[in-house]
C-alpha cells in the first residue's frame, strides 16, 4: 500500500459527524472510502477516527487507545438503520505471519503488527457488540484494488 496523507473535503459535510474541516486520510484507500461514504445516499452519516477504544497491547501489556478508521450509519435494503465500525488495512496485515526458519527483523515487525492489530480488533468487536454495531475490516479485496 502506498502511504499518502491529506485532508478530505466532503461534498456533503452535513453527513459527517465531527469536524468536517479536519478529516484526515492516511492512505489513498482511506480517501477512496471517504469519497464513497460522502457520496453514497445509503450512508446516512459517517465519521473518521472520532472515537477512542482502550485496548491492552501485547507488546508492553499497557493500555493504549485505538482510533478506528470509520463509523458509519447506513440504511439497509430493508430500510433498517445499521451502525458499522470499519478499519481499512492491507490484507497482509489481517493474516497471521507464517513462521520462518530464519527470524528476521521483517518477520518480527510483522508479528508485532499482527499482535497489536488483533488486540485492537478484539477491543473493537467487544465495543461494537455492546452497542449492537458491526465491525468490519476492509482490505484491497473489498475495495476492488
Amino acid at each position: 500500500m502506498f502511504t499518502y496523507k491529506g485532508k478530505f473535503k466532503p461534498k456533503n459535510a452535513s453527513k459527517y459527524r465531527g469536524d468536517p474541516t479536519n478529516i484526515i486520510f492516511r492512505s489513498l484507500w482511506e480517501r477512496r472510502v471517504m469519497r464513497y461514504f460522502d457520496e453514497n445516499v445509503n450512508i446516512l452519516e459517517w465519521s473518521s477516527e472520532e472515537i477512542a477504544i482502550p485496548y491492552r497491547s501485547p507488546m508492553d501489556n499497557q493500555i493504549h487507545r485505538y482510533f478506528p478508521d470509520f463509523i458509519i450509519k447506513t440504511k439497509t435494503k430493508s430500510g433498517k438503520i445499521s451502525t458499522i465500525m470499519i478499519e481499512v488495512k492491507p490484507k497482509k496485515q489481517t493474516i497471521q505471519p507464517e513462521k520462518t526458519n530464519k527470524i528476521t527483523k521483517k518477520y518480527l515487525t510483522e508479528v508485532a503488527t499482527w499482535g497489536v492489530n488483533q488486540a485492537k480488533w478484539k477491543a473493537a468487536q467487544e465495543y461494537c457488540s455492546e452497542r449492537l454495531w458491526h465491525f468490519k475490516i476492509l482490505t484491497e479485496d473489498q475495495l476492488g484494488l
